[in-house]
This record gives structure tokens, C-alpha cells and sequence, in this order.
């Protein structure tokens, strides 16, 4: 059974994620963003990176697709309410489609503790 991770901004807990994508090699996990509100999307997220003078890695505001650079205030956590902590996390994405939550640069052992079949996956495809 796939785990579910809170996505948090701030203290306010925006939705859930799998963290079912990876690159092992970098540290990097990533996943569908399922919202607990449908008001989180495009404008949220470009309001919320305006008002805390957060840089956007991208804004095409005519299809309200969003790439945030790093969010300081955006946590992920495990069932037991363990952060993943990494270098990094963004939200990517379009209204009427998916949006995705990245953490990148988290630290080994922590990494192969955290998501033992990403790194498994990670090596039987690269024949390690």
C-alpha cells in the first residue's frame, strides 16, 4: 500500500500527495498534489508566491499554469509527521490538470530510509 504525505504551507495543510516519482540519483521525490480544497490551484498558489515575494519559475497566467521556485514555508510529512527534508520544495502545475509537489536534494541515509523502493527501482534499472 502506497503512503500518503501531508502537504503543509505554512500551518495550513493544503492536501495530500504519494510521492509516487523519483529521481534516486539526486535526492529528488515528487507526486500528485490532491488538494483538500478546490479554491488551491493557480491563483492560491500566484497570490500566496506574490504576497511572500516568492519567485515564480514560471507564469502563464492565460492557461494558469504555475512553477513556483522554492517555497520555505511548504513541508512534507509522513504519517507520523516527519518532515522530508530537502535542499528544495516546489508546486508545479495547471488548473484542469495535475499539480505536483518536489522535494529535491534530500539527504542520504535518510533518503534510502524514507523511500526504500525509489532507490530499488533506482538500481535494478541502472543494473546495481
Amino acid at each position: 500500500m502506497q503512503k500518503v504525505y501531508s502537504i503543509f504551507l505554512d500551518s495550513l495543510k493544503i492536501g495530500t500527495t504519494q510521492l509516487e516519482k523519483a529521481d534516486a540519483s539526486m535526492g529528488v521525490v515528487f507526486g500528485v498534489i490532491k488538494f483538500n480544497d478546490e479554491s488551491f490551484g493557480y491563483d492560491f498558489l500566484k497570490n500566496y508566491c506574490q504576497s511572500k515575494c516568492i519567485t515564480l519559475a514560471a507564469d502563464y497566467p492565460d492557461d494558469k499554469m504555475i512553477s513556483t521556485s522554492t517555497i520555505d514555508a511548504l513541508s512534507v510529512k509522513d504519517e507520523n509527521g516527519v518532515e522530508i527534508k530537502g535542499l528544495g520544495n516546489q508546486i508545479s502545475g495547471m488548473d484542469g490538470n495535475d499539480f505536483e509537489v518536489y522535494v529535491e536534494g534530500i539527504a542520504y541515509p535518510f533518503y534510502e530510509t524514507a523511500f526504500p523502493h525509489h532507490v530499488k527501482a533506482y538500481q535494478e534499472m541502472h543494473g546495481k
